[in-house]
């Protein structure tokens, strides 16, 4: 292995990394979100700070492998897909904190009929189970699995779409809580964002493993 080699193994696994913490703090946030837990939420705040961290970390080692050993080809190729997958975890991450924050200023918990009929535990776990199947493609360097998220997407696309439906009719009947069902509606749209930024990272690691650009392409993604 060159030393070239080991750095961007190196430079892989703090994207693991990240991609964990990441992982861990949705866990957490939806863990708050259903219990009312503020505590944690605070906890999910807090931790927000790892986060960042590690993105200027993981945006520092990119910059100096190409400052330091001049990539070509596929390496400056991996080079920019690690760059841009570690901002779109940072961007999950983010949501993962201001779902905290919504919990936080939230008076009351909501009902559990209603959080059953939004399938908002299913919308965290189709979430995270995106991350899991980029972080076996990037760390196989096979972007077989970077490939079912497209579909996973479309089931989250279509869970959002009916859950804002859902929300909408929960207002009209009970307009004293329009504002709390308000910010309902962001946490279920900040999980279809989830979704779309895994999107964004699987087009990456397709991109640096089978060098097929997917971007701009009818993939389900949108854009902020």
């Amino acid at each position: 292995m060159t030393h070239l080699e080991q750095v961007l193994s190196d430079l892989k696994a703090e994207l693991q990394e990240m991609a964990v913490l990441v992982q861990s703090q949705l866990k957490k946030s939806r863990s708050a979100l259903m219990d009312l837990d503020k505590t944690l939420a605070k906890e999910v705040l807090h931790n927000e700070k790892r986060v960042n961290a590690m993105e200027l970390k993981i945006d520092k080692m990119c910059e100096n492998i190409v400052a330091l050993y001049n990539p070509v080809a596929n390496d400056m190729r991996t080079v920019f897909a690690y760059f841009k997958i570690n901002s779109h975890l940072e961007r999950m991450g983010d949501y993962a904190k201001n779902i905290a924050y919504n919990v936080i200023e939230l008076p009351e918990p909501y009902s559990k009929g209603l959080m059953e009929k939004l399938e908002l535990e299913k919308m965290f776990h189709i979430a995270n189970e995106m991350i899991n199947e980029n972080v076996v493609a990037l760390m196989t360097s096979n972007p077989s699995s970077a490939h079912e998220v497209f579909e996973m997407d479309t089931q989250l696309n279509l869970m959002h779409n009916k859950g804002i439906d859902i929300i909408v009719e929960e207002i009209k009947a009970n307009t004293d809580k329009t504002r709390s069902l308000l910010e309902l509606a962001s946490i279920v749209r900040r999980l279809e964002r989830v979704g779309d930024y895994n999107t964004n990272i699987a087009e990456e690691i397709i991109f640096c493993f089978e060098a097929l650009v997917l971007k701009h392409k009818n993939t389900g993604t949108s854009n902020d």
